[in-house]
């Protein structure tokens, strides 16, 4: 009965948006709206579900927008991780392109027809989160193999979401209508061979990881960071995590704890960690009664995996 109210142009939108969650499925996925004249995005960013997603007033609102001139964007969330997901822009896309992912063992979970001509793919290359280093060199080794755009070779880069019009103005048609977003493939799964695209990037890394790697099993001090490089190096993290945001008053230990957790994931020296805890956490040392006691716990405890669930 509700289905039968709806405007067709909102079914439409629905099923093209229903289609292209199911081809990449994921726990949350976040929205961007730009505009296209201005290229300004409007304000707030915040993470759905699909159910979310799905829901009639929320493609009301999208669709409005979208007819203001916003265009659409959106990728799979995993706050300060990619997804599994990586995204390759193919602007001017070879007719046999897609044939020659799959073909390598690169297939596509999701092939979206942007304007004509341009082609957006998204690899599903892993079914857990990637470290944003090891991401943005899938990217850029699967961007460089298919002319993909090498500006949109990153771990978190927005792809456009299917049933919206693309408000681009060069890439307008004729009578200056603006092209739909439009489904060409769509079939969930992980590319065959995205094993072996992970450990080419990880073999890009491996080099840069190994004097860390030595002086984290030593426990030898890396070189001395300053009080400001301690911070630019917090802050980041409460600005991709959204801390203020999603907290009104955040527990500084539990956050100590997740940054301690993904600086030691990125090979850094145990040392280090226990610096730019020092030097850049909120009110350090706060109620602590011995600092240098609660930092080597703080560390120690982030060597060991998280018994819940990600940040």
């Amino acid at each position: 009965m509700i289905a039968s109210m709806m405007q067709p142009g909102l079914m439409l939108t629905m099923r093209a948006i229903r289609r292209q969650l199911a081809a990449m499925p994921h726990d949350l996925y976040c929205l961007r709206l730009i505009h296209s004249q201005t290229h300004r995005p409007f304000p707030g960013e915040r993470v759905w579900t699909a159910h979310q997603l799905l829901q009639p007033a929320t493609i009301r609102f999208l669709r409005a927008r979208n007819r203001d001139g916003f265009d659409i964007f959106i990728r799979p969330d995993a706050w300060d991780q990619n997804g599994g997901y990586i995204l390759v822009d193919l602007d001017r896309a070879d007719p046999n392109v897609v044939d020659r992912m799959r073909r390598n063992g690169h297939h596509p979970c999701l092939v979206l027809q942007t304007s004509p001509g341009h082609l957006q793919a998204w690899i599903r290359v892993a079914t857990s989160g990637l470290e944003p280093c090891i991401a943005t060199a899938v990217a850029r080794q699967l961007a460089h193999e298919y002319d993909g755009d090498p500006g949109s070779a990153d771990w978190h880069h927005f792809g456009r979401l299917a049933g919206f019009t693309n408000q681009k103005p060069s890439r307008r048609i004729h009578s200056d209508f603006a092209p739909w977003v439009k489904i060409v493939h769509a079939h969930a799964g992980l590319a065959p061979n995205a094993d072996a695209l992970i450990q080419s990037a990880q073999n890009r890394w491996r080099p840069a990881w190994s004097s860390a790697d030595a002086d984290f099993a030593h426990g030898d001090c890396a070189a001395p960071i300053s009080a400001a490089e301690a911070s630019t190096v917090y802050q980041d993290f409460l600005r991709r995590w959204h801390i203020r945001e999603r907290f009104h008053r955040p527990d500084w230990s539990i956050v100590d704890l997740w940054v301690a957790r993904r600086l030691l994931s990125q090979r850094m020296p145990a040392a280090q960690v226990e610096a730019i805890l020092q030097l850049a956490s909120p009110q350090f040392p706060r109620r602590h009664g011995n600092p240098q006691d609660y930092l080597r716990r703080t560390v120690a405890r982030a060597a060991f995996p998280p018994t819940g669930g990600a940040v």
